[in-house]
């Protein structure tokens, strides 16, 4: 049937299509998979809040599931979790660990447009295990590229 992992992140790269644009954030999609291979949340950026991150918003709703358990979960987005924020306390890489999940699968790694792209650093020293499928980097660049 495929590969699940590819088949998870085209739908995180999917969602970042419905971000509301924006001239100063990436447009960012995200999707939560527990460690039983059902999604258990999934999420844009700026999906309820001009500063609300992709990883950030899934996350959220995972964490308001009271059935949601996060350990040994997958966290597939479409950009490279952010290791540095200015508009909130923690980043998206911090929250990422702080929930459990113990893998990131992404497609782009963050470029250095806004801010220096730490975030795979942090998961790494972490211990999170971090899968990169860079064939499908364009198709998350695609609703970014008026930044690009």
């Amino acid at each position: 049937m495929g590969d699940p992992d590819r088949g998870w992140l085209e739908l995180a790269c999917d969602l970042a299509r419905l971000c509301p644009p924006s001239a100063t954030a990436f447009s960012v999609g995200a999707v939560v998979v527990g460690a039983d291979g059902r999604e258990v949340a999934r999420g844009f950026s700026r999906e309820g809040d001009p500063h609300d991150h992709a990883e950030e918003a899934a996350l959220a709703k995972a964490a308001g599931d009271p059935a949601a358990d996060l350990a040994g979960a997958t966290v597939y987005s479409s950009l490279e979790p952010c290791g540095h924020r200015a508009s909130r306390p923690r980043t998206c890489a911090e929250l990422i660990v702080a929930s459990g999940a113990r893998r990131v699968v992404f497609a782009w790694r963050e470029p250095a447009l806004f801010t220096e792209g730490r975030g795979a650093e942090i998961l790494t020293a972490a211990g999170v295990t971090l899968t990169e499928i860079p064939e499908l980097a364009p198709r998350a660049q695609e609703p970014n590229t008026h930044l690009l």
